[in-house]
């Protein structure tokens, strides 16, 4: 039976103006939204682009944190890779780059809990990332990092995505892009239990990035698909929207089982409505307002969800 999308196309709005791959959405009780970008590093939506200082050659944000001093943890999905800080005036610095002997070359998503321990996905140790997007191939890992330092507490992971500790602080949840399903690893300490999987996910569905509902839901933005998931805490789905092409879908599912995944992901999602699709995060006064991160866009798309977020750890910042 064909699932049909809680929140259609039609009920999409646009905010925001000239973004450069808004890929990552961060939202705060304030009522600002902020977003990575190539020309700036971060944008605030609504407000003027302010020029970034100090980023190296083909600097690509990424996944994107604030921090409690307002500053934003960067990571650097471009040449050199690694989690780059931006101070408050906009001066770009380097933060961390290898873990137990690993460089950051394919460095995807930098996350910080509440207690400002920051969690970082590398997505693989292949270079050009895109051939490690293959069925099977399982080579990223997660890093913890704190004061006592950083160090790799999961691996083996099937292109590491977004990486966030939960709201209970038990868990900590992980999109598997290639492996094409949401995993989470017990918090024990300093170092992470044995992986379980959430959800498997079907044909053209790329998990990417994710965000908690007030429910203990997390909701998925799928590339190529341009499809948001929500999966409950027993496990039952829901599609909340659906921007997929059947068509294109289906090639792309092609060229992954193929070993050709990869930019043909993001070269076929971007013909979607959705402009492909990779982040999601809850704003608004009442957080019931879904903002999307994207690939392809110059804006973002959101839309009004009966279910409000979980606050993000920035919302009070």
């Amino acid at each position: 039976m064909t699932e049909k999308p809680l929140i259609p196309l039609s009920a999409i709005s646009w905010i925001g103006d000239n973004l450069k791959r808004p890929e990552c959405v961060l939202t705060t009780a304030k009522g600002e939204i902020f977003a990575g970008d190539h020309h700036s590093g971060i944008a605030e939506v609504g407000k003027p682009k302010r020029e970034i200082s100090g980023a190296p050659a083909g600097f690509m944000p990424n996944g994107v944190a604030m921090t409690a001093k307002r500053e934003f943890l960067i990571a650097n999905l471009g040449p050199g890779g690694g989690v780059w800080r931006l101070d408050r005036d906009w001066r770009l610095w380097p933060h961390l780059f290898e873990a137990d002997g690993e460089h950051f070359r394919v460095c995807n998503f930098v996350g910080v809990d509440p207690a400002g321990t920051e969690w970082i996905s590398i997505s693989t140790r292949t270079f050009p990332r895109e051939i490690s997007m293959r069925p099977g191939h399982a080579d990223g890992f997660i890093v913890r990092r704190d004061a006592d330092g950083a160090h790799i507490v999961a691996d083996g992971i099937g292109f590491t995505n977004e990486c966030r500790v939960d709201p209970s602080g038990k868990w900590v949840y992980v999109n598997e892009t290639s492996g094409k399903r949401v995993s989470r690893f017990p918090i024990k300490g300093k170092s992470l239990g044995r992986r379980e999987t959430v959800h498997d996910f079907g044909l053209g569905e790329f998990p990417d990035g994710f965000a908690f509902d007030c429910e203990g839901g997390i909701w998925v933005a799928c590339v190529l698909s341009n499809r948001v998931i929500r999966i409950e805490t027993n496990g039952r789905r829901t599609l909340i929207l659906d921007g997929s092409e059947p068509a294109r879908v289906a090639e792309g599912e092609a060229f992954f089982n193929a070993g050709r995944g990869g930019r043909h992901h993001v070269e076929l999602g971007a013909h979607s409505a959705l402009k492909n699709i990779a982040s999601v995060a809850f704003g608004g006064p009442d957080l019931k307002t879904v903002y999307l991160g994207n690939l392809a866009g110059s804006a973002i798309p959101a839309f009004k969800s009966p279910i409000a977020g979980a606050e993000p750890v920035q919302w009070r910042f």
